[in-house]
């Protein structure tokens, strides 16, 4: 499969980011483990599972510096992270894989995985990880957790975007961002069928995917992670100090 890569490092409107104010750089993704930015891991894990297109979302001019030496490609971000994949996908169309810059303990295997993992019929794969495998992992994490029949998950920032129908799914995000301070919104569209089997204990993490992608109109696949570390991002200075500890200088 011939794949490109978008990496998401944009800067939120508002409050400077703890990590950057921490670390002392223009933005998380510059702050450095065993010598090099998180940037730099996570773009080196990409290269690593053979994927030779790589653009980097950033509208830092540190970050775009970053990205420069890394030899990525430079892509706009936009309002949020879903209308910037939505540009990377206008660009490159699919596959299109999707991870962000502040992931520095991804690997090839775990791309790999989540390639090869997402069936063939799937438009859209998408890696999660279950707790007590994040937890035999990284014992200290603290992680959001999504309660489900199967067990509680955590996200991995990693999405595959297979096949065309998949800009449907972005374009479903993006109405997820418009809607987060309007739940019943995003509930709704999820129908009552859904909402009783989770509120039940019924529902499966697989089966709620499958569920909300059919309700999209495309087809949506887990990939469960078997490693747990994959659900290991940096959002706060603690983030960075776990990963310093699993990968130290």
């Amino acid at each position: 499969m011939s794949l490109t890569a978008v990496v998401l490092a944009g800067s939120r409107q508002g409050a400077p980011d703890p990590v950057a104010a921490a670390e002392g750089v223009a933005h998380k993704v510059l702050a450095r483990v065993g010598g090099q930015t998180l940037l730099e891991r996570v773009t080196r894990a990409l290269a690593a599972a053979g994927i030779e297109a790589i653009a980097v979302s950033g509208n830092n001019p540190a970050v775009e510096a970053e990205a420069r030496r890394l030899g990525a490609i430079l892509l706009d971000t936009a309002r949020g992270p879903s209308e910037s994949v939505a540009l990377a996908f206008a660009r490159f169309g699919a596959p299109l894989l999707v991870t962000t810059g502040d992931h520095p303990l991804l690997e090839a295997a775990w791309i790999k995985e989540l390639v090869e993992g997402t069936p063939g019929d799937a438009d859209v794969g998408l890696m999660l990880a279950e707790r007590s495998r994040v937890e035999a992992a990284a014992p200290d994490t603290c992680r959001t957790w999504l309660t489900f029949a199967d067990g509680q998950w955590s996200g991995c920032n990693l999405f595959l975007l297979a096949t065309p129908a998949a800009e449907r799914a972005i374009a479903a995000w993006k109405q997820v961002e418009a809607d987060r301070k309007r739940p019943w919104r995003i509930a709704r569209k999820l129908g009552l069928g859904t909402l009783w089997a989770y509120w039940r204990g019924k529902l499966t993490l697989a089966d709620a995917i499958a569920r909300l992608g059919a309700t999209l109109g495309v087809g949506a696949a887990l990939v469960p992670a078997k490693d747990g570390r994959a659900a290991i991002d940096v959002d706060k200075p603690e983030d960075l100090s776990l990963v310093r500890r699993l990968l130290p200088d």
